[in-house]
């Protein structure tokens, strides 16, 4: 399955009528270990017991992973034990009081291999535990490739050189990469399991925000983490250049699990300089020639690096006329548009630049937001309209090229957060392109603004990039604290708005 084939992306619960198609896909997903799979009553049980723990992935409706889990009473549960005593036990170990997460089966079908669709599996586990205040996750690791090196190393040395990177084993590796660790051998894991020659490693990932049971009343928090790219502008060969230079930068922020990448407005603009011998206008537009290729290829970098993208800002042509646009491209697969509503004045007499008609809000996994590139910030009717219609995040992908034109966007950002009772964050771009028109030098620090109130930093500042020097700024919001402060805040400056003098109306 290619990227470009995806159309949507589900994580769902298990049911019973996804029974025939979860059969196929074990029996192909373990082809090497012929009747590996759940019967259906087993499968029925686990669903009754514990619906939160089996689920699914599927693309474009159809079934593509699974991973099935139960919870045990960690210290009442075998150390040693194998597979076979968890198909018998796993319906009777059961228990909603227990401390640890059991992962029992988890695969993903050899066609969609390649998506980091199981990394999508195993952050729900976590997410799950979590959510649960369990101690951790376990399970059973296989290790596929042993069996190429069994008559040379034992199974820790093997290991411990898997971990060394002087040997390759897919599973371990993966395992190992989202943050498991193992914690020891189990022989005669997984009968039949010639592969691995029936050894498994007992992997675990410790959940660092367990907390011990108390009687106290406790709320949960929904905390958004963002990752925004402060790109610095240089000379690039070619597009293909280009990406994989953006592509080091998602890479980095999915790599802290963040739930947003965010890119500065016009970010492509080094694409120009090939056509610097052209007029400045001429220039521009063969640079939107690019923008169906980019927003292909962020697409796709949103699913496999399981990441909300948002695309800053690029020039596009429709109907003959030139826009600023950007695009948000989902880590479930789907992409939406945004404009620049107001283009500054150079905008329109250099490049011939027309403003946008279209406003409104996104619903992500994350909540709702908002996004106004650049000049928009400063429109304060704009975010007022995105509030209204329950925006938490407003994203400003934005260039400047000096400290003055930087302020108005700083400053006007910083007004939107208290105004609008939201989290702000701003993108910018870095550095010096002397063989492009028009886009000679850029001023940037790339900052999170939020509110000001007692829940909030005393300054509406949540974190800030270094000046002008490229860099990443990974920051976490708390989604609940926007919803205290409507309710509770010192001031609330959505809920005293009087509407009987005053409105904000779409026309």
């Amino acid at each position: 399955m290619n990227a470009k084939n995806i159309e949507n992306i589900e994580l769902t619960f298990l049911s019973l009528n996804d029974y025939q198609e979860l059969k196929a896909a074990m029996i192909q997903a373990y082809a090497s270990m012929p009747g590996s799979y759940w019967e259906a009553s087993q499968i029925a049980t686990l669903i009754s017991k514990f619906p939160e723990g089996q689920i699914v992935i599927k693309i474009n409706g159809q079934l593509a992973g699974c991973a099935l889990s139960i919870i045990v009473d960690y210290e009442s549960f075998e150390e040693f034990h194998t597979y076979g005593d968890i198909i018998k036990k796993s319906f009777d170990a059961h228990t909603n009081q227990g401390d640890i997460l059991y992962g029992i089966d988890v695969f993903i079908k050899p066609e969609f291999r390649g998506l980091r669709l199981g990394r999508r599996l195993y952050d729900y586990r976590k997410e799950l535990c979590e959510k649960l205040n369990l101690k951790g996750i376990v399970f059973g690791g296989r290790i596929p490739n042993y069996h190429n090196y069994a008559d040379t190393l034992s199974p820790k040395q093997y290991i411990e050189k898997v971990k060394q990177k002087e040997i390759n084993d897919p599973v371990l590796n993966f395992q190992i990469s989202n943050d498991f660790h193992p914690a020891k051998i189990l022989k005669g894991y997984l009968k039949g399991d010639k592969d691995s020659n029936e050894f498994a490693v007992l992997m675990e990932w410790d959940n660092i925000y367990y907390e011990k049971p108390t009687k106290k009343a406790t709320t949960l928090k929904k905390v958004v983490r963002l990752g925004l790219i402060q790109w610095q502008m240089r000379p690039y060969r070619d597009l293909e250049e280009l990406l994989q230079q953006a592509e080091f930068f998602i890479d980095a922020v999915a790599g802290y699990r963040s739930d947003f990448a965010v890119f500065p407005e016009f970010f492509n603009a080094p694409l120009m300089a090939v056509n610097n011998h052209m007029s400045t206008p001429e220039a521009i537009r063969e640079l939107a020639k690019h923008t169906d290729a980019i927003v292909e290829k962020f697409s796709e970098f949103s699913i496999s690096y399981n990441i909300n993208i948002i695309s800053g800002s690029m020039p596009e042509m429709r109907n003959g006329k030139l826009y600023n646009v950007g695009y948000l491209c989902k880590r479930d697969g789907s992409v939406e548009r945004y404009e620049k509503i107001h283009v500054t004045p150079d905008e329109a007499k250099v490049w011939g630049m027309q403003g946008g008609h279209s406003l409104r809000t996104f619903d992500t996994d994350c909540g709702k937001i908002g996004i106004l590139i650049c000049y928009d910030s400063e429109f304060p009717e704009l975010s007022r309209l995105l509030a209204d219609e329950g925006m938490d995040i407003l994203f400003v992908p934005f260039l400047t090229d000096t400290q003055n034109g930087y302020a108005r966007v700083r400053n006007c950002a910083r007004a939107r957060a208290i105004e609008n009772e939201c989290y702000v964050a701003i993108a910018g771009s870095v550095g010096n392109l002397p063989k492009v028109q028009n886009m000679d030098i850029q001023f940037a620090q790339s900052t999170v603004f939020t509110p000001c109130d007692f829940s909030f930093p005393t300054n509406g500042i949540k974190a800030e990039a270094t000046p002008n020097t490229e860099m990443i700024l990974i920051a976490d919001v708390d989604i609940d604290l926007l919803r205290e402060l409507n309710q509770f805040g010192a001031v609330r400056n959505l809920r005293d708005r009087r509407k009987d003098i005053f409105e904000v109306r779409r026309k």
